[in-house]
């Protein structure tokens, strides 16, 4: 089993829900003395971040990935014992002492728009993370601080580690040297549809540009399926059919992980693109990131009547 060290955020994700809109609540000739509250009908916290989500559907996958990232001392020790009940190696997170873990907090209303806050707080010490000294065959750049980010893909560089990086909600963020360091030389590139855009207007560069400098690109296109190119190969992957709509977030990072389960095992690029499609209908099923849960056996059940082959793991 090949060793994955997986780079990105941590976090507790609060989420409330607002049964009326923003729009009927809010006056567009105040906004310069905007105060509101609005009442929540539903709260949870869950489990998120990045690093992992990701790391929490490798571990579903049985890959036992190894997770690279910083984390609150004060509060952090019950999302711990919950990725190690899926065998994620945590022994690698850096517990900021004095220091809660990255919080993010949103209310959702009735048409899906969003108000959200978000505080880093140990996740400003990603930077000071290394994989050097790490056994790593393959490493995930995910979303994180632009300076960590930066660094890992530079350190992976410099190892001759490939790498997958994922900017996502980051692009904005991180400057078009980084865009390009991190794009050139990866040996998967992935983003939805917009993020690929936004990447190409950032940096100058076309899509077939980016395809030169990227080994694999995969664009996620939504209820759509997805898309995987490599050297002048395309591969059409479409999407397992769920049982139910709950919760589209977090279905990227269960995407990234259920290709890289196929993937790291020589599985084909189409073969891997719909483990890829079958992990992430699993979340997609469920409120909140990390609160799917499935078995090897049941995993490839779906996958046969989606597909209707079966995989080898």
């Amino acid at each position: 089993m090949k060793h994955v060290v997986v780079t990105g955020s941590l976090a507790f994700d609060y989420i409330m829900d607002f049964p009326q809109s923003f729009e009927e609540n809010i006056l567009p000739e105040k906004l310069h003395t905007l105060s509101v509250s609005f009442l929540a009908h539903n709260f949870s916290k869950n489990f998120g971040g990045t690093a992992g989500n990701i790391t929490y559907n490798l571990g579903l996958l049985n890959q036992k990935p190894l997770l690279l990232a910083s984390a609150g001392a004060n509060d952090f020790k019950p999302y711990e014992q919950h990725l190690e009940g899926v065998s994620v190696n945590t022994s690698y997170i850096r517990k900021v002492e004095k220091e809660f873990s990255a919080n993010m907090f949103m209310i959702t209303d009735k048409n899906n728009c969003q108000i959200a806050g978000f505080y880093p707080g140990a996740m400003e010490k990603d930077d000071t993370l290394s994989i050097k000294n790490m056994k790593a065959d393959f490493v995930v750049v995910a979303p994180t601080t632009p300076s960590a980010m930066g660094k890992f893909v530079k350190e992976a560089k410099a190892a001759n580690i490939p790498y997958l990086y994922d900017p996502a909600q980051q692009i904005p963020r991180l400057s078009k040297e980084q865009l390009i360091n991190g794009i050139d030389g990866a040996s998967i590139l992935i983003g939805n549809d917009y993020e690929l855009a936004m990447l190409t207007k950032k940096t100058g560069f076309s899509k077939n540009d980016i395809k030169r400098k990227s080994k694999i690109v995969i664009t996620t296109l939504g209820s759509k399926g997805s898309l995987i190119e490599e050297k002048g190969k395309q591969y059409s992957i479409g999407t397992v059919n769920p049982k139910k709509i709950v919760d589209p977030t977090g279905a990227g990072d269960a995407y990234i992980a259920g290709f890289l389960s196929g993937f790291l095992q020589n599985s084909d690029l189409k073969t891997a693109g719909q483990i890829a499609a079958t992990a992430a209908t699993y979340a997609i099923e469920h409120y909140g990131t990390q609160n799917h849960r499935f078995s090897l056996d049941d995993f490839k059940e779906r996958y046969r009547q989606a597909f209707g082959e079966t995989v080898k793991w």
